[in-house]
């Protein structure tokens, strides 16, 4: 054999650069489903499924191309469980002379497989992923001109780079983001009619997939009932167009809005497509953007939705492979309390978390502002180890990949990193939960009380948070009022703050 081109999980591109050149009279490739991947963390059930069903699909897509495959199933009795053992077991089975693999989307995956190929004595070659708009080598360029990386400066690169949503030198709209106009919330009266996602039903690939992991995997965290994922670059390409027909148009106002029971409301849900790579980001830009030019979705809900994509998926993933390894081991705020027991069951008496771990345990899914300023604010106030954060949220969703989940906890969630990434901590009580939710409403805490029985954990924490890290934010250009806030506080409301919180964290921490 000359070529043994290995396609990883997250990989699955019909355009992938690691097709090229490929010889059908020489050349293979190999896929493998191995247990350690749902088991490096607790991973959700529906995560687990929807690699597996996608990348069965893709293999099946591939041998209908004329490739050959060679396929490791997770139910072969020879699978040895890691991407280590099944490749040395493929190079002594075929002896290429060279393995070809585009880059991984987790620096421990790249070390693996780099290890493997050094033992075994055969050259592995690292190609590009082209399914991003940047090349890491581009944005290590942009990194060593900057003393601080941001996003807002590298997005302004990227629109100028890529001309979209740009007239001339300009933006479109004479902004570059519309992020002021995107925070609104329901109100009392609630969203109303919400268009449902399109759904895709299981599938006999799905199907056996489900099964398989349902008798592999039966403690692992979540369901599967609902399982409606799509798992092919076709499906994706449908839920694209779903989603810019019903609910681009009020995606960008409502973006940071939630409301109890409608765990998608205007979101695309298609992050777990991209991630996988059934779905070109360039394509989803591309309609967002024509939506706008037709007239179909105003330009803070397409700027909104480009922002995500062009800026801070691309953003990310930079900041991910500029700095790790030494990245993971980051902990500015010297957090060191345990994960509570409920972020995997959801049994608490707090409304919000009980919604929001409710459900992603049932769907595998909560949209970024549920993510950041509930399940990553609760966790941040009370002061969480960074990497227990970080393995719930790779574990728990089903679009995780390591090289957006981790920047995404590390640098926006916890503030880990020290303000590499993102300028501030984001921080709030209670109060903020109660201005873009429904969230309080039937809750037995109030938002707007920081001691007593009915006091607000988050309301606590918030103040907690503050007096722990009062001076290294006292003259922080975007928290300085918070801190000038705090100070307003009389000694005995501090020391009722901080037994209120020490009894909070007492219970979390047995």
């Amino acid at each position: 054999m000359r070529h043994l081109v290995l396609i990883l999980g997250d990989q699955l591109d019909r355009r992938s650069a690691a097709l090229d050149g490929f010889d059908p009279t020489c050349d293979a490739i190999w896929m493998a489903e191995v247990a350690e991947e749902a088991t490096h963390v607790w991973s959700h059930k529906a995560r687990i499924a929807i690699f597996l069903s996608a990348m069965r699909h893709f293999r099946d897509w591939l041998r209908q191309q004329g490739y050959t495959v060679h396929y490791h199933a997770l139910d072969d009795p020879h699978n040895g469980g890691s991407f280590a053992t099944e490749l040395a077991r493929a190079i002594r089975t075929h002896q290429p002379q060279k393995l070809i693999v585009v880059e991984p989307g987790e620096y421990r995956v790249l070390q693996s497989l780099l290890q493997t190929a050094q033992q075994l004595g055969v050259p592995l070659e690292v190609r590009p992923d082209r399914h991003f708009l940047i090349t890491l080598d581009e944005f290590r360029q942009h990194a060593a001109t900057r003393k601080q990386l941001r996003l807002e400066f590298f997005y302004r690169e990227m629109r100028q780079r890529t001309g979209i949503l740009m007239d001339g030198k300009q933006p479109v709209g004479g902004a570059w983001n519309f992020d002021a106009e995107n925070r609104h919330a329901f109100g009392k009266q609630g969203p109303g009619l919400v268009p449902q996602p399109i759904r895709f039903m299981p599938d006999a690939i799905t199907q056996e997939v489900i099964r398989l992991v349902e008798a592999r995997f039966p403690n692992h965290p979540g369901s599967l009932r609902d399982f409606d994922w799509a798992v092919t670059p076709e499906d994706a390409e449908r839920a694209l167009d779903d989603f810019i027909e019903n609910r681009l148009p009020l995606f960008g106002p409502y973006q940071d809005a939630m409301w109890t029971g409608e765990p998608y409301l205007y979101h695309s849900r298609l992050s777990s497509a991209i991630n996988l790579k059934l779905l070109d980001p360039r394509v989803a830009i591309q309609k967002a953007v024509d939506a706008y030019h037709q007239g179909h979705a105003p330009l803070q809900s397409v700027e909104g939705f480009v922002r995500q994509l062009l800026g801070w998926r691309e953003y990310i993933r930079g900041v991910y492979w500029l700095y790790m390894p030494e990245y993971l081991e980051r902990n500015a705020l010297g957090a060191d309390a345990n994960l509570p027991d409920f972020y995997w069951t959801g049994a608490t008496d707090m409304n919000c978390l009980r919604e929001v771990i409710g459900q992603t345990l049932r769907y595998g899914f909560a949209h970024h502002i549920q993510r950041l300023m509930v399940t990553g604010l609760y966790a941040l106030l009370l002061g969480v180890q960074p990497k227990q954060v970080h393995a719930w949220y790779l574990a728990i969703y089903v679009d995780a990949v390591e090289w957006v989940e981790l920047p995404n906890v590390y640098g926006m969630s916890q503030f880990a990193d020290g303000g590499l990434m993102a300028s501030k901590p984001y921080i709030a009580s209670g109060k903020y939960l109660q201005r873009m939710s429904n969230y309080c409403a039937g809750c037995r805490y109030r938002p707007d009380r920081a001691v007593g029985e009915d006091a607000c954990p988050f309301t606590t924490l918030y103040w907690d948070f503050l007096m722990r890290h009062e001076r290294l934010f006292a003259n922080h250009p975007r928290l300085a009022q918070q801190v000038r806030n705090l100070r307003r506080l009389s000694e005995a409301d501090r020391a009722a703050i901080r037994a209120q919180a020490a009894k909070l964290s007492a219970t979390e921490n047995p």
